[in-house]
């Protein structure tokens, strides 16, 4: 049985349940089982946030992430608190933009500068978190690539799919620079 447990982490605003929905989502649409759970602090921006997904080929007898096998950080606290929970042979991603270190590992680490990218070529931050679900893609193909565009479709108004699935593809560029 291949069971996958992530955890996307930021500060509230950054779209890190977002992220974590259009993933359970695509690895629904790929034909696996998703369980997306969600917490975050009483303020609605600035606060801790985190998605969290556990993705299977069978039936998930437990809906909440123990130990990540993979985890998104969009900030410097988000890699602080969580970094212990991504077991040793994980992939970490990193929005480089908003992160200045990292402690020393031997795990796979993805440095994608999501947020500056987003702002500079997309047009706005609040892409960054679509351009992590590409990197996040390309980096660890938990789905395929039908699966997650269809997932990014049925999340958006018509009007701004477009722009979502640039930043996908912009993700997906910058994970393969890595």
């Amino acid at each position: 049985m291949k069971k996958t447990e992530i955890r996307i982490c930021g500060l509230g605003g950054q779209g890190v349940v977002l992220a974590g929905q259009i993933l359970g989502k695509a690895a629904v649409n790929h034909g696996k089982n998703a369980t997306q759970t969600q917490s975050y602090g009483a303020e609605a921006r600035g606060s801790a946030a985190k998605s969290e997904l556990v993705i299977s080929d069978q039936k998930i007898g437990y809906p909440m992430v123990r130990k990540c096998d993979i985890l998104v950080a969009m900030n410097q606290d988000a890699v602080d608190k969580n970094i212990k929970d991504l077991k040793e042979d994980g992939t970490l991603l990193i929005d480089s933009t908003n992160v200045a270190s990292l402690p020393e590992t031997k795990i796979r680490t993805f440095k994608i500068p999501a947020t500056e990218t987003a702002e500079k070529e997309i047009g706005a931050k609040l892409y960054a978190n679509i351009i992590m679900l590409g990197a996040l893609t390309k980096a660890t193909r938990i789905v395929d690539e039908t699966s997650m565009i269809e997932a990014i479709n049925s999340s958006f108004p018509e009007k701004a799919v477009d722009k979502n699935i640039e930043a996908y593809n912009r993700g997906k560029q910058l994970a393969t620079q890595n």
